[in-house]
């Protein structure tokens, strides 16, 4: 196909082909002319793959015919409007308003990442757009800037390219093909195949957001393997340049769908940037704008008042605080901190889970590419998979951060200062005993439990593993403790199966500065099932201690108590 004057060509005895303006996956688009009515549309041609069989070919055209139809019922300023849908010679044409003006994806090429007010208003019409074509039963499921047009005349967005939605009740075009989309804005949950709903929409505009503010999507990698591990796996980080709208990203891209933030919040949080210049930090409400059925479940943000996090467990900016603190600032202990038991179950099923890992391995596979094989390896809980330099490494001054209580007013606890030493040996509560280690150190343990040595770890188990309380005693590592769970938080999936709703928080224990990392796994075979772990890392002595309890997810709270007993009666010899 040429340009201008490429033999005129005209379909249906009506629209003449005048200029190809681009290509994609799905056809060749054109400006044309509507010669009955005198008027310039776009003219989209769609593709069709010639290795189907006659009658695959004909449910290609017909499932494709019926989905542009559905579309062209939508009727929204910022969706493209469809004037018609032709058949001629078996292709398919849909008949388009041509919008004057290139796509985001050309803006964002020409002149970079835009402006945050510019960026919230635009989602503010994509979300419009959205709840439209979700109360009409229409799923996009190709949100990326490309198929977003900007109006040059009026600044409008418009969403375009329904060329594989999804019709409520309708089998889609790709179940006889292959994955069709763009796996940089592709929801995790259409990675793995599953049934897809609004949800997945909502993801790939959260992406959309942040290639906006920062010129590029936030899953964009060198290889396709690369960008699938990090729509499934990879803790999502987006650029400091994201930080006007963290908030409604980090909501938009929550992986679990059912706590994706929903239309109405996402909106909310954006119209209210738009008329403050401020976003609140923690979104409510889950997808569809409704609160969540489950008691503490994650929705995106965190509930009750308590500082949001993004997901992967980077704490986002904490409200009266400011990183380096100030002579005086109150860092709260570990025991200040709340506990987040996860609603059971936490996060995606198991069996989700491993659909996403088995999906992602064979589209990575086709395109001569290989998922490492260490996401389906683990190691015990803990910070046992990362390693401690030689001692003689120096240590970075770690960085004192305000963090607020989870109550209203702060309340201050008094803790031992860390000139005063704690007692030699500590009393057991009903139900423990005193263990005097032979890796000298001392502590309180239930009833039962029994020691195993692995390495440079000690552990005290349940009868059967239920239970394990973890100890490692190292050298100073880079950073201090902060920086060590932090290292351990994002080598989470490599050492824990299923990892999921990782957190690390700066604190302190016993008056020096410690971090407190908490999150949920797999377990490491079926029969032990999801598990949640509690892990607190300090520095005493010229030496880094850490101590972690691994539970059920069920049993968490339990195993918070077993924790705390644990850090509260050690004591190094």
């Amino acid at each position: 196909m040429g340009s201008v004057g490429d033999n005129a060509r005209v379909i249906a005895g009506r629209y003449r082909l005048d200029v190809r303006l681009g290509r994609g996956g799905m056809g060749v688009v054109w400006q044309a002319t509507d010669q009955f009515l005198g008027r310039r549309v776009a003219v989209k041609e769609l593709a069709l793959d010639d290795t189907l069989s006659e009658s695959d070919a004909v449910q290609q055209v017909e499932r494709t015919l019926r989905e542009a139809r559905a579309a062209a019922q939508l009727r929204h300023p910022h969706i493209i409007v469809v004037h018609d849908v032709v058949v001629q010679s078996d292709h398919p044409y849909i008949v388009m308003e041509l919008i004057e003006g290139g796509s985001l994806a050309g803006r964002i090429a020409r002149s970079g990442p835009m402006p945050a007010r510019t960026v919230a208003r635009m989602g503010i019409d994509l979300l419009g757009a959205l709840r439209v074509a979700h109360a009409a039963g229409v799923l996009h499921r190709d949100i990326k800037p490309a198929n977003v047009l900007m109006e040059e005349a009026t600044g409008r967005v418009v969403l375009t390219d329904f060329g594989i939605a999804q019709v409520s009740g309708a089998t889609t075009l790709t179940e006889i093909g292959s994955f069709v989309g763009s796996p940089e804005y592709t929801a995790p949950e259409r990675m793995s195949g599953e049934r897809t709903g609004p949800e997945s929409d909502l993801w790939s505009l959260g992406a959309l957001l942040v290639a906006a503010l920062t010129g590029e999507s936030p899953f964009r990698r060198e290889t396709i393997s690369g960008v699938l591990h990090a729509v499934v796996f990879d803790e999502i980080r987006p650029p400091p340049a994201a930080a006007p709208l963290l908030p409604v990203i980090l909501g938009l891209l929550e992986r679990d769908p059912e706590r994706r933030l929903g239309v109405a919040d996402a909106e909310r949080l954006l119209r209210t940037y738009v008329e403050t210049g401020r976003m609140p930090s923690t979104p409510a409400g889950r997808a569809g704008g409704q609160p969540s059925a489950l008691p503490g479940a994650r929705t995106g943000g965190r509930t009750g008042g308590r500082p949001s996090a993004r997901p992967g467990g980077r704490p986002s900016a904490r409200p009266g605080g400011r990183p380096g603190g100030r002579p005086g600032d109150y860092t709260p202990t570990y025991r200040d901190l709340p506990s987040h038991p996860p609603a059971y179950p936490a996060g995606p099923s198991r069996r989700r889970r491993r659909a996403m890992l088995l999906a992602a391995a064979l589209v990575a596979a086709v395109a001569g590419a290989a998922v490492s094989a260490a996401l389906l390896l683990g190691r015990e809980d803990g910070n046992g998979g990362t390693p401690s330099p030689p001692a003689s490494q120096s240590q970075s001054a770690p960085t004192r951060t305000v963090t607020p209580s989870p109550s209203a007013t702060p309340t201050v606890t008094v803790t031992r200062s860390s000139d005063t030493p704690k007692p030699s040996t500590p009393e057991a509560p009903e139900g423990y005993r005193v263990t005097k280690d032979p890796r000298g150190f001392t502590l309180a343990v239930p009833d039962g439990f029994t020691r195993e040595v692995e390495g440079p770890r000690v552990f005290y188990k349940s009868r059967g593993g239920t239970f394990r309380i973890g100890i490692k005693e190292s050298a100073p590592q880079p950073g201090g403790p902060l920086a060590v769970q932090r290292r351990s938080d994002a080598e989470g999936p490599e050492n824990n199966p299923g990892y999921r709703d990782g957190e690390v928080t700066e604190t302190s224990h016993n008056g020096r500065p410690a971090a407190l990392w908490q999150f949920s796994w797999d377990g490491f075979t079926e029969a032990e099932g999801d598990r949640h772990t509690y892990d607190l890392c300090w520095q005493e002595g010229g030496r880094m201690y850490d101590v972690w309890v691994s539970a059920p997810v069920g049993r968490a709270k339990e195993g918070r108590r077993y924790f705390d007993t644990a850090v509260d009666s050690f004591v190094r010899r």
